[in-house]
């Protein structure tokens, strides 16, 4: 069994592939792009069967993850923690890379029950939408409370309910308030009514997305060492 460890970083990426002894058998540096993910996978064909063991940081894997899955190849995902002791040990002079991408491949040889990747399904676009929807919903509470606290200095008598600016017919009301009103206060409060407007028919279309997503009910897929994805556990 051979076993390709990779380093990855945003230009390049650094593979060492070891035996199940955990003996390096060579050793590749390509770039972080698609056709350096191709020169990988033409190197690592001198092995067949390998099986690669990628860093669990997939703002900087997905790529190449996905296209080696594509080519064939298992792939699993290690943990950052458990290269830890592999790192502190393998530390010497010269450029690090090497090691990390060694430790990463012991790591994948020392843990059986690593997480195997597969590729990307509707779990993921879920897991996308539901994120962001919760990022617009996160940016539109700070952008109400600020605009409460304008609105209160502007007129304190301005009564707007516990839910209010996330209502169009609150904030269309609001929007007509303040057209009639000066000053740089004013200005900013309309402005981050528009905003909040904005905010809750983006929320609000994620939402009916979503729905459509919820009765397929998808779940993630893990492949087995050989190839495609196993049924849902």
């Amino acid at each position: 069994m051979v076993v390709i460890g990779v380093d990855a970083h945003k230009r390049t990426h650094t593979m060492v592939a070891v035996d199940e002894l955990g003996r390096t058998l060579g050793e590749r540096t390509v770039a972080a792009t698609s056709d350096g993910h191709l020169q990988a996978v033409q190197w690592a064909a001198r092995w067949p069967g390998a099986r690669f063991a990628l860093e669990d940081c997939r703002h900087l894997t997905r790529r190449l993850e996905g296209d080696l899955l594509r080519a064939g190849f298992a792939v699993v995902r290690v943990h950052t923690r458990l290269m830890a002791a592999a790192r502190r040990g393998g530390r010497q002079r010269g450029k690090s890379d090497p090691i990390d991408a060694l430790a990463v491949a012991h790591a994948a040889l020392r843990e059986p029950d690593l997480p195997v990747a597969c590729l990307d399904g509707p779990a993921r676009t879920v897991k996308l939408l539901s994120d962001h929807r919760q990022d617009l919903v996160a940016e539109r509470t700070r952008l109400c409370n600020r605009l409460r606290w304008h609105l209160h200095e502007l007129d304190p008598g301005v009564d707007v309910p516990s839910r209010g600016l996330r209502r169009y017919h609150v904030l269309d009301g609001l929007a007509a308030r303040l057209a009639v009103m000066d000053g740089v206060v004013a200005r900013i409060a309309a402005g981050l009514v528009a905003r909040c407007r904005e905010l809750t028919g983006q929320v609000n279309a994620l939402e009916r997305e979503l729905g459509t997503w919820s009765a397929s009910s998808p779940r993630p897929c893990w492949p087995s060492p050989a190839a495609g994805c196993s049924a849902p556990r």
